[in-house]
Parts: structure tokens; sequence; C-alpha cells
């Protein structure tokens, strides 16, 4: 993958790289770490940011009351922080988080309304949905729930998907390439979901690695 400036925030060492504004605080964007939609937008100082790093929850400064606050302290839809990253003037930071409920306190997701990233949940994030409910539901005659209950099954179709693919790419079947690919996610997220993984896992690790 290609290397890109890392301008992750992962210690209080790093805070000390923010370029606070005249009163010490800095916009924290929240971004959905599994659908890329922008949640909402909040001020920060260096307290609140510690915490956030600290609890792992996003805590913000609020200007109006002159207070520390947690989002979903009251209301429980806490946002989790996944990354912490700063712009290239380390004057705006974003949050990659997963939220707990809507951010907005209209009880929308997003406080830009449904017009803000996504126009849905995103393709891969509903998969995932669709894996979590069958291993919740176990409906009768469900594929991914024979996969889920049988390690054996698994791996044996990952091995089948993965030769499928690489024979469709050796016979420049572009086409047939591309349903071997979606075969061969659908079969590697269900593995990862039987070993007890997420997406924002696999989507963590990747972004770790950009």
């Amino acid at each position: 993958m290609d290397r890109m400036t890392d301008r992750r925030i992962r210690t209080r060492a790093d805070l000390g790289d923010i370029a606070f504004d005249g009163v010490g605080l800095v916009p924290v964007v929240a971004q959905d770490s599994a659908t890329g939609r922008i949640l909402m937008v909040a001020w920060a100082n260096l307290e609140a940011l510690e915490r956030t790093l600290e609890t792992r929850r996003l805590h913000f400064w609020s200007r109006s009351r002159g207070e520390l606050w947690m989002k979903g302290e009251t209301s429980g839809n806490t946002l989790d922080l996944v990354s912490l990253h700063s712009d290239c003037d380390a004057d705006t930071l974003v949050a990659l988080v997963r939220p707990a409920g809507p951010a907005c306190h209209t009880g929308e997701t997003s406080c830009f309304g449904e017009g803000a990233g996504p126009r849905t949940e995103g393709t891969l994030p509903a998969v995932w949905a669709t894996l979590v409910d069958r291993a919740t539901t176990r409906p009768e005659g469900s594929y991914t729930v024979r996969l889920l209950e049988d390690p054996n099954l698994r791996v044996k179709k990952l091995g089948e998907e993965t030769a499928e693919l690489v024979q469709a790419l050796a016979q420049g079947d572009a086409a047939r390439a591309t349903e071997e690919a979606a075969d061969l996610l659908y079969h590697t997220l269900a593995a990862l979901l039987a070993e007890g993984r997420s997406l924002d896992d696999l989507l963590s690790e990747l972004d770790q690695r950009r």
C-alpha cells in the first residue's frame, strides 16, 4: 500500500503538536469509521482530548457552558474512538468512531442530515450487518449459519474461493474474477465474525497500513 503521512494522534505527547486557537480550542469532526458518514462537529480543548485518549470515548469542551462533556453522557449515544487524526496544519481533527446510537440531539444519525456522507450505510457495512443478524437469529437453512457453526467448512470454502479467483485472473476473465472476489470477501467476513472479530477491526487494520 502507498505510504502516506501518518497524522494519527496516539498518545498525550502527540497532543503537543496541535495548533489550538487563541482560546485553546480545536474543532473535532466525528466520522463513522464503518460508513464514512460525517456525524457531528464540536470543539475540544487539551483536557477533552486527553480524556478522549484515556477513555476511548469522545469528550469535548462546551463553549456555552464552559465545561468538559462526554458525548452520550446522558443519552447513552456515545462515540467510541477508533482513531484520532489531525489535518496538515494540525488545526482541525478527525475522530473515526463507532457510534452507539444517533449522534444528533434530534435523534437523527448525523447532525448534517441524510445528505452527509454516503447516501446509504454502504454495501460492506450492510453485508456485515446481515452476517451479524444471521449469527444472532440463526434462521433455519441459512448458509451463513452453517459457515459460522462449522470451522472446517469455513476453511474449505476460503480455499475454494481463493483458487477460483486465482483461476479467473489467470484466464483473464474479468467478469468472473469480480464475482469470485465477492464470494471470497463474503467468506472472509464470515470467518472473521466466527473468530470474534468485527468489520471495524478489519477496516482499522487497513487504515494502519494505508
